[in-house]
């Protein structure tokens, strides 16, 4: 690691989470799925830019049309001018789920799992939408966090959050999932999984909710590094700048009390440190018209 981390936008999300570096922008992209917001953050000119869209969006990423896909409650949207504008698809799912965490394959097919927005019922899972195809493949949870899928389309990781364990599996041609096994298992006291994504040495991210940090694990499953934050609860991370270098952690300050904000006065920022390892383009979701 070769730099220190800075709060680049003291955003104070309820729910920050989904970061995506926008190529074209030169922008990061992120939502707040308990206030309804997109955000945008320019790291070159400081601009921080912030769309009300109702809902509770969850991720935000590419489109092969030139636009964005985004997960809401119940549906996947396209955005379009920064607003909803068509369901491409509907989870099936009780009324107290919703979407939640979601990635590309270098396939184009979008993975993302659902959840149970009270966090108490494992009514959770993760599916795949290929094309106009949507696949139910497994990973009951009451909040299932990921997934992130390897470079060569054929490795599956998602998380279980409220069990502290990260998967992995083997995908096959018709997405469904075999070989499953536990590739991280946190032990109490270190906190919670929450987002993860893959690097270019094929390493795993993972932002630790209410574990006050960032890590870094090897193919293996080895620990390799771990980056505190001042705030306990980090969501995501994702890679950007020209170089895919600079590493983004969005964070939450749902749920803190008033001591414990008073504590993390920066809980719910975007952060950003710059790496000596790349990151991957996350692809597009191939659209079909």
């Amino acid at each position: 690691m070769s730099s220190e981390l800075s709060a680049v936008w003291q955003a104070e999300c309820l729910l920050g989470e989904g970061p995506l570096w926008v190529v074209s922008e030169q922008a990061l992209r992120f939502v707040d799925i308990k206030r309804g917001h997109l955000h945008r953050f320019v790291p070159k000119t400081g601009v921080c830019e912030t769309i009300d869209v109702g809902g509770k969006p969850s991720f935000i990423l590419p489109a092969s049309n030139g636009s964005f896909v985004v997960g809401s409650e119940h549906c996947i949207w396209t955005l379009t001018n920064d607003r909803f504008d068509k369901c491409i698809a509907v989870i099936d799912q009780p009324t107290h789920n919703r979407i939640n965490d979601a990635t590309v394959d270098t396939r184009g097919r979008l993975w993302f799992g659902t959840m149970d927005d009270n966090e108490r019922q494992p009514s959770g899972a993760i599916y795949c939408l290929d094309a106009s195809q949507l696949h139910r493949v497994g990973g009951e949870a009451s909040v299932t966090n990921g997934p992130a899928v390897s470079a060569d389309a054929q490795t599956l990781y998602h998380v279980d959050s409220g069990n502290r364990t990260i998967w992995r599996s083997t995908i096959s041609e018709n997405t469904a999932i075999s070989d499953l096994t536990i590739f991280v298992q946190l032990a109490e006291g270190e906190g919670y999984p929450d987002g993860i994504i893959l690097d270019s040495e094929g390493c795993l991210w993972v932002a630790l909710w209410d574990g006050w940090g960032v890590r870094r694990y090897a193919p293996d499953g080895r620990l390799m590094v771990h980056l505190p934050l001042p705030c306990a609860r980090a969501t995501k991370v994702a890679f950007g700048g020209d170089d895919l270098r600079t590493l983004f952690v969005t964070t939450a300050r749902i749920g803190l009390t008033a001591d414990e904000l008073a504590a993390q006065p920066l809980a719910g920022s975007l952060f950003a440190f710059d790496t000596d390892v790349t990151g991957l383009h996350i692809p597009a979701f191939h659209m079909v018209s």
